[in-house]
């Protein structure tokens, strides 16, 4: 198993580019770090060649997306309305084709800044991310928008005044 990285950082890239590296010689855990990545690049085009055609994703509580091209439909969404993303890593741990993350996601839409806690569950098949599972707490998610909506709305009405 590999140890968890317990210092807070952001999903960093994998050791070698996915596009540079087969995928028999990119570990699961350096998959999913460079598909956290690309998402922080909102390289949408580069997080899907890091999905296998028949990938389920699920943000839990929420339906799910199966298949390449139900995926791509979601992260477009992200894509068009999000001007930053950053997924911070506090825990990444790898088990054989299994990897789990437990990270504070930062999404950017405009002046509006929110932060939430994730866990995410990956499983990974030849080099492919063949399922993306993401458990938040919708309170949690609920408060850092609100939060984000005030900042952004204090930071407008200070430019008003000047």
């Amino acid at each position: 198993m590999t140890q968890p990285n317990t210092t807070p950082t952001p999903a960093s890239p994998a050791t070698a580019s996915p596009a540079s590296t087969s995928p028999a010689s990119t570990s699961p855990v350096a998959t999913v770090r460079a598909f956290l990545d690309a998402l922080g690049r909102l390289d949408t085009d580069a997080a899907l060649a890091l999905l296998a055609e028949d990938v389920v994703y699920q943000n839990v509580s929420l339906p799910k997306a199966t298949g390449k091209p139900a995926v791509a439909k979601q992260l477009a969404v992200l894509g068009r309305y999000a001007t930053g993303f950053e997924a911070i890593n506090h825990r990444i741990v790898g088990d054989g084709e299994t990897v789990l993350t437990e990270r504070t996601d930062i999404i950017e839409i405009r002046r509006v800044r929110m932060e939430f806690w994730v866990c995410g569950v990956f499983e990974v098949r030849d080099g492919k991310i063949a399922m993306w599972r993401d458990y938040f707490d919708w309170a949690n998610f609920i408060a850092s928008a609100a939060k984000g909506a005030g900042r952004a709305l204090v930071g407008l009405a200070r430019n008003l005044r000047r």
